[in-house]
């Protein structure tokens, strides 16, 4: 499974920016989308999650402002993100967990996107 994120760039302090990350490979099903970030010198945390449900998960971070979601039929998970703050600036990482009808279980990550908010 590769998971391809894009939308990341530069924005000025109060701006938005859509992330996007896509699933590919063959014959998964994909159970929690994730969006993660690491900012310098910082360890990566957790900023939303999603189930195949539609069950969401907010990071207090990004409460009220961030909005994740996900088109199952298209693999692909979003990420809005609206009055950014210098303090968002980070590499965002999506990841998911994924599931075959073997059994087989993993969890992926996509190469990040970098995220720049200027003040």
């Amino acid at each position: 499974v590769q998971l391809q994120a894009s939308g990341g760039g530069l924005v000025q302090a109060g701006g938005s920016l859509r992330l996007s990350c896509a699933a590919s490979g063959s014959d998964f099903r994909i159970n929690v989308m994730r969006w993660h970030r690491q900012a310098p010198g910082k360890p990566r945390e957790l900023v939303a999650s999603i189930t195949s449900g539609g069950r969401i998960n907010y990071a207090n971070s990004g409460k009220g402002r961030f909005t994740i979601s996900r088109d199952n039929a298209k693999n692909t998970v979003y990420l809005q993100m609206n009055s950014l703050e210098p303090e968002d600036t980070a590499v965002y990482y999506c990841a998911a967990n994924v599931w075959w009808v073997t059994g087989k279980v993993g969890d992926f990550w996509g190469q990040g996107t970098l995220v720049t908010v200027s003040s």
